[in-house]
């Protein structure tokens, strides 16, 4: 997959006070993106713009480009 994570998602929301736990507790996120992240898979736009949200970054933060 040409597009992969630059961070890793999940310990940047933990340093952010977001752990799975109260991810799924509060409907922040569902379990399955929570495995997408984990699985390092992609994301559809709302979630990309929730952690945007979350992070308070651009999603140029998150994501990389790699060229196959």
């Amino acid at each position: 997959m040409p597009l992969r994570f630059k961070v890793d998602i999940l310990d940047s929301l933990k340093e952010k006070g977001y752990t799975t736990y109260t991810l799924r507790k509060e409907n922040i996120l569902s379990q399955s993106t929570i495995q997408k992240l984990r699985d390092g898979k992609g994301l559809a736009w709302d979630n990309i713009e929730r952690l945007c949200a979350l992070l308070d970054c651009q999603p140029g933060d998150l994501l990389e480009y790699i060229k196959e």
